[in-house]
């Protein structure tokens, strides 16, 4: 097989104190995500996606929220070390499709930001990567405003 697909989701409640980080773009708002690292729902959605692609789990197990280490880890930097282990079994990001679901701040503003951090950091082109945004219609724990969600799709390909 030349190709695999994966997703992900993650979601973390918005808290007062915490920065807003989405797809490494530090975004001003008077909530933040909650979690361990710095909480970048959608770089965490992207490399779930990346992992599953290849049946290697999640990143709770490549960075478990018990180990000290990762506080207040850039998403970033993690995303960069699920792309080496990527590579090194053979494969390459074909292309990644994700959408926020968040009712404020309004995202498409920052999209553009969004995608230029992650492909920087995938070493891949603009066109390989899919940003969007969306509301929960007031719906749900996203819709109330107590947290924001991520889904992602990756596609990999077998490196020749």
């Amino acid at each position: 097989m030349n190709i695999r697909i994966g997703n992900g989701y993650d979601i973390h409640k918005l808290v007062t104190g915490r920065a807003l980080i989405l797809g490494g773009v530090k975004i001003n708002h008077e909530l933040g995500l909650l979690g361990h690292s710095d909480a970048d729902v959608l770089t965490h959605a992207i490399m779930d996606a990346m992992l599953g692609a290849l049946s290697l789990g999640d990143i709770g197990h490549y960075f478990p929220p018990t180990d000290e280490k990762w506080a207040g880890a850039d998403s970033l930097v993690l995303l960069k070390q699920v792309n080496q282990l990527i590579l090194e079994r053979g494969w390459k990001v074909g292309n990644i499709d994700s959408v926020i679901v968040a009712e404020r701040p309004k995202l498409k503003p920052h999209i553009k930001a969004m995608r230029y951090m992650l492909t920087t950091t995938l070493n891949l082109d603009i066109d390989q990567i899919s940003v969007k945004a969306t509301t929960n219609e007031q719906l749900g724990p996203v819709g109330r405003e107590e947290g924001i969600a991520a889904y992602a799709v990756a596609l990999l390909e077998k490196v020749n």
